[in-house]
């Protein structure tokens, strides 16, 4: 590629989706990543695409639904494109509730689901009997299950989209010229760097462990209780996770507190108690000052764009993401809530 339209910082997933979305607009897009794609937090193994709850209707919560329900679109386009799985699943979750009094509440946010995600998914309330043995524990016996949620495996996922950019023509590479339109997409680090820039905190790194067992249970949804995400794999594996660690020594290192993860997750969940450890892994999440997404102006260099801050939502928005800053670089169009912009993260000094 002699020029590029577009030049983004960073191939995990908030880059790569940017990156898609400007070359299906037919931009000339660049991906400039060091370690190469998934290397960071987007390579990971949980992939749990979870929504808010259905009350107090807020533009992120909006923006989550609008993302989710793309997704339903976009990770099977991105498969076609590249030939490669994504682990894309709209399946569902579980969720237990274990207080008498939480019943009432979970059933009151049926009316909030059906005026809010409209007919395109369910909140219900149901019996731990009705799931049957994949069912989470719970000590009212009533789950709340919704049809929003999805899941996906992480690395897959972004290795094919990967692959799906540079079908359309994009190129990802170590090192190269920044030209055109510039993206900060750099994850945790990026966020530091701008922070140091400012001279305050906007945004920081949380460390997450999670492990991947050999247990297959396709087809199920995922299940969230005390914590935990259990997300059942396409590809006949369960991954667990994740712990959030604030403060952290090694990036990439597993330890005693992924080992207490697992023991929880085998004592909550006694289907899984005998399935053996596939893989161990643990990386560092980008985390915004309001948690919510970075996206638009970059808050130091003003002539450029940023895409941050995915924390612990970073897959479930990546595809409305890849849609609005698409918009806001190529054609001028501003569609980014308020709440997501960098200037939201900025304190007042003094």
């Amino acid at each position: 590629m002699a020029t590029a339209d577009v030049t983004i910082l960073g191939a995990g997933v908030f880059g790569l989706s940017v990156a898609f979305c400007c070359a299906q607009r037919g931009a000339r897009v660049r991906v400039i990543d060091p370690a190469g794609v998934a290397s960071g937090a987007s390579g990971g193994i949980v992939g749990a695409l979870a929504p808010h709850t259905p009350d107090l209707w807020l533009p992120k919560k909006q923006f989550q639904l609008e993302s989710l329900l793309y997704s339903r679109r976009f990770w099977p386009e991105v498969e076609a494109i590249s030939g490669l799985t994504t682990g894309f699943a709209n399946h569902g979750r579980l969720q237990p509730i274990n207080e008498e009094r939480l019943i009432a509440l979970a059933l009151s946010r049926i009316a909030d689901a059906e005026k809010n995600w409209g007919d395109a998914a369910v909140w219900e309330v149901i019996s731990s009997s009705e799931a049957g043995e994949w069912a989470p524990p719970s000590a009212t016996g009533q789950l709340v299950y919704d049809t929003l949620s999805a899941h996906i495996h992480p690395q897959q996922a972004t290795q094919a989209l990967g692959r799906a950019v540079e079908e359309l023509g994009g190129v990802i590479t170590p090192a190269g010229a920044r030209q055109g339109a510039i993206v900060d997409a750099r994850g945790w680090r990026g966020l530091v760097e701008m922070s140091e820039t400012l001279g305050q905190e906007i945004g920081n790194g949380v460390k997450g462990q999670a492990a991947l067992l050999d247990f297959a249970r396709p087809g199920e949804p995922q299940l969230f209780a005390d914590g935990l995400h259990i997300v059942p794999h396409l590809d006949g594996t369960v991954a667990i996770g994740s712990t959030s660690e604030r403060y952290f020594k090694s990036v990439t290192d597993t330890d005693g507190q992924l080992n207490d993860l697992i023991a929880k997750a085998k004592q909550l969940f006694p289907v899984l108690r005998d399935a053996p450890v596939l893989a161990r892994w643990a990386g560092v999440r980008p985390r915004a000052f309001t948690r919510a997404p970075m996206l638009g102006v970059h808050p130091v260099t003003l002539d450029w764009f940023v895409a941050n801050g995915g924390f612990k939502i970073g897959f479930g928005m990546a595809p409305k993401i890849g849609q609005v800053m698409a918009s806001l670089i190529l054609e001028g169009e501003d569609h980014i809530p308020d709440d997501f912009r960098a200037s939201a993260s900025l304190r007042p000094k003094g």
